[in-house]
């Protein structure tokens, strides 16, 4: 099933500036082979729901291997059944 969504990855005592952990996060998404777009307060993605999932895990898995303590992820998805969704036909 396709879908698009939001995901904001908030590392949490990593200090002032989290670039670092944003930056390994989106090259974990484009290894997923999502399309991803950055924005100032998270990504937009979209692709298989089930390699959106398997992404999100994978952020968190290699951001506390590398030493983050706390992660707070907000994820909004969304799917349809009438055609496939994607990013370009949200923008007007």
């Amino acid at each position: 099933m396709k879908a698009v969504a939001e995901i904001q990855v908030i590392p949490i005592g990593s200090g002032v500036s989290v670039r670092k952990e944003v930056k390994r996060a989106h090259g974990i998404l484009d290894a997923a082979g999502l399309h991803a777009q950055l924005h100032s307060y998270g990504t937009n993605v979209e692709g298989d729901l089930e390699d959106i999932f398997a992404a999100v895990r994978q952020i968190h898995e290699t951001l506390h291997e590398e030493g983050t303590v706390r992660l707070s992820t907000f994820l909004k998805i969304g799917t349809r059944t009438d055609k496939d969704p994607d990013l370009a036909g949200k923008l007007f």
